[in-house]
């Protein structure tokens, strides 16, 4: 005979409350703090103003820019024999060559996959870009595993061995495919986190060492001075329509790192703004740009897409802006989440027609997702 005694649902449902109070008071009770430490700058603070209630939010530089110098139109994803794909644009490894790199800037890429690399500087510092080594943050991934197309595959990996080598993790934004608290939880409290203004809150107090930045301020790591710059994107991480608690209280930025007269420049998530130029106006030619290509707007996408993500011809017009000498794009990818793109490589499929259309100066070293490139 049974001892179990079935309690009533109301019941359960207190019992469960009171467990969830409890182990929350245990969990805070053994927190650490995390250290803290804050660049401000007058040209970051750019907040909304006029918009009562939201006047804490941050906000694009260039506000509405949408003015592009030039967009595919016509035949835009045709066949490539440089591509090979499983099926039409999907499942798609490169196969093209790529040209010589005949720089010696010490900067060694690896992309993991979407907006995911490792840095490795002239033998010395070790970074983490933008590391998402699974699917989204939970609830989040659950949701979308019942939403066709956005559980992406398992990215190229990283040996514990390898991720104990980091130095320094940077997030360019707050968005659930850039950032996930898993990931910190793994990497843990040895390397230094450099986020944007607004982002140490969504640290659990674990003991990191945090450093929220303003556009334009910069920090060293070992020989790296890691500069924070603008990028033309948005940041929340409440996916609720119509709430708008946490719209834009973080701020978004790309990343520029500099050793040893060298620059490579991380856009982060953004659209095309004059914003590129300016950043070219502050540190010169880029050696070497990392630039995304996808999730622009599509006919399976919405139209405000483009106005925050760059469409291949954008970033070929960005690394014009910027001086890049070399490219490497991200965001397509078969470890991609496919967001506002048609298949996996699609975006890659126009980036290759419209580098034939404009013919850019630069160099575009295109890898597959586990690749690395020494410039």
């Amino acid at each position: 005979m049974s001892c179990l005694i079935k309690l009533p649902k109301q019941w359960t449902f207190l019992a469960t409350v009171a467990a969830t109070v409890l182990i929350s008071i245990v969990v805070t009770g053994c927190a650490t703090p995390n250290k803290v430490t804050q660049f401000d700058s007058d040209e970051a603070v750019i907040k909304y103003s006029g918009t009562p209630g939201f006047e804490d939010r941050f906000s694009n530089i260039y506000g509405r820019f949408e003015t592009y110098p030039v967009t595919c139109t016509d035949d835009c994803y045709p066949a490539s024999n440089v591509i090979e794909c499983e099926s039409d644009m999907q499942n798609c490894q490169y196969v093209g060559s790529n040209p010589p790199v005949n720089s010696h800037t010490g900067f060694t890429v690896t992309w993991l996959g979407h907006a995911s690399f490792v840095l490795n500087i002239a033998g010395s510092e070790q970074i983490l870009i933008d590391p998402v080594f699974g699917q989204f943050d939970w609830p989040v991934n659950w949701a979308f595993r019942l939403a066709e197309g956005f559980s992406r595959s398992a990215p190229a990996s990283m040996s514990e061995e390898k991720r104990a080598q980091t130095d320094a993790v940077v997030y360019s934004h707050i968005h659930y495919d850039h950032f996930n608290k898993a990931d910190i939880a793994d990497l843990g409290t040895k390397p230094e986190y450099l986020v944007p203004l607004g982002f140490a809150a969504h640290f659990p107090a674990k003991g990191y060492t945090i450093n929220e930045m303003a556009w334009y301020t910069s920090k060293k790591i070992g020989e790296t001075s890691i500069h924070f710059v603008p990028a033309h994107h948005f940041s929340n991480r409440i996916w609720v329509p119509y709430l708008y608690e946490d719209d834009n209280t973080t701020l978004w930025n790309g990343w520029v790192f500099e050793h040893e007269g060298n620059t490579l420049f991380f856009a982060g998530d953004t659209g095309y703004s004059p914003h590129f130029k300016d950043i070219n106006a502050r540190f010169g030619d880029i050696d070497v740009c990392l630039l995304p290509i996808a999730s622009y707007f599509s006919e399976t996408s919405p139209k405000w897409y483009r106005k925050v993500h760059t469409t291949p011809e954008d970033a070929i017009v960005a690394a014009q802006d910027l001086g890049c000498k070399a490219v490497v794009p991200w965001g397509y990818g078969n470890a991609s989440w496919m967001m506002g793109d048609k298949t996996s490589h699609s975006a890659l499929f126009r980036l290759v027609k419209m580098k034939k259309q404009l013919n850019p100066s630069m160099s575009w070293i295109i890898l597959n997702e586990g690749e690395e490139v020494s410039f």
